[in-house]
């Protein structure tokens, strides 16, 4: 009697070992290096900020979740519109994405991409940091992927290599490399213009041949990228979009992780945001833009608009907006105009 209550005892333990081992075996077995996407390297305000989320995680843990950066979308060939599906798939492990390469699969991110919607940094960081950054973030999770915290590409200016564009008849005709977003071909179909979609990698040499005219990006890519030196020699603030960036890790790999390191990998996410976005908006938001200053005495002339000026590009690239607030859901557009006009300058 007593061996068969120990055989009976033995046999449950085993099976209860066996139910509750792969899960604890799951808790505790972590890649030894993580893969992060990044689209630009460490010279750039993007790339710094995958950098800086990768050591915090690394210093914040003693290493147990080791990061290696991979800029270039270099684990999807280059190609930035496949980051997010890669992401979801677990192709790549985590990144530090743009808004506009996810936008394609994930519509409510072209909110960011609608032409004049952010007069100010005031308005980003309203609707980015207030509730309409939540229910984007709501999306996010829903989509598949796990987002952390905000970052910043910055807002997006338009240079070329024939004239000063100071207004949307200036367009006409120019060719300008544009990222892969329907939205973005909308918007230069509207001024006139003629957008070419084409990745980063090829658009440099694109330039420096002719074969294009013109880009948009923000000014710290611009200086990075020293677009000056392949014909970029007239730019246009005309800050028609902003970039945001987001921090996310794919659903398996969080899932992986304990409940510590997760809450350590968040919050590494957004110290390193806050700095990213510090470093993508440094030399712009001081009053004399120190940053212009560098790049007029590389020989570009820097055209400023004035509002009236400004105005005419908006009244063009009206009937796009309208056509996309309804795609990306008026309800979630109207939050975001009415955190605008609440916001503190």
């Amino acid at each position: 009697m007593k061996l068969r209550t120990f055989l009976t005892s033995a046999v449950a333990a085993a099976a209860a070992l066996a139910f509750t081992a792969p899960a604890a075996i799951a808790q505790t077995t972590y890649k030894s290096e993580y893969r992060m996407s990044l689209v630009l390297g460490t010279a750039f305000p993007w790339g710094k900020g995958g950098e800086l989320w990768a050591n915090k995680v690394r210093e914040r843990t003693n290493g147990r979740i080791n990061i290696k950066l991979y800029p270039g979308v270099s684990l999807i060939q280059g190609d930035q519109t496949r980051e997010f599906s890669a992401l979801r798939q677990g192709v790549i492990d985590m990144a530090v994405g743009s808004t506009i390469n996810w936008s394609p699969q994930v519509k409510q991110l072209n909110l960011f991409s609608l032409p004049f919607l952010f007069p100010d940094y005031a308005a980003v960081d309203a609707v980015t940091q207030g509730d309409v950054g939540k229910q984007i973030f709501t999306t996010l999770e829903k989509a598949g992927v796990v987002p952390l915290a905000w970052g910043e590409n910055g807002y997006r200016e338009i240079s070329n290599s024939k004239l000063a564009i100071k207004s949307p008849a200036d367009l006409k005709g120019l060719k300008i490399r544009v990222v892969g977003s329907p939205l973005f071909l909308d918007t230069f179909t509207a001024l006139g213009a003629n957008p070419t979609q084409m990745s980063w990698a090829d658009a440099q040499p694109a330039f420096a041949s002719g074969a294009v005219d013109g880009q948009e990006n923000p000014i710290a890519v611009y200086q990075a990228a020293k677009l000056h030196t392949v014909a970029q020699k007239h730019i246009t603030m005309w800050g028609y979009v902003n970039d945001p960036l987001v921090f996310v890790v794919n659903k398996d790999i969080w899932a992986s992780w304990t409940p510590a390191d997760r809450e350590i990998v968040k919050q590494a996410a957004i110290d390193a945001g806050k700095e990213e976005i510090a470093i993508a908006r440094k030399g712009m938001v001081e009053a004399d833009k120190p940053l212009l200053k560098e790049i007029a005495a590389n020989g570009v002339t820097v055209t400023q608009l004035s509002a009236a000026e400004r105005d005419a590009f908006v009244k063009a690239t009206r009937p796009v907006y309208e056509k996309w607030k309804g795609q990306i859901g008026a309800d979630l557009v109207g939050s975001a105009e009415k955190a605008i006009a609440a916001r503190k300058k």
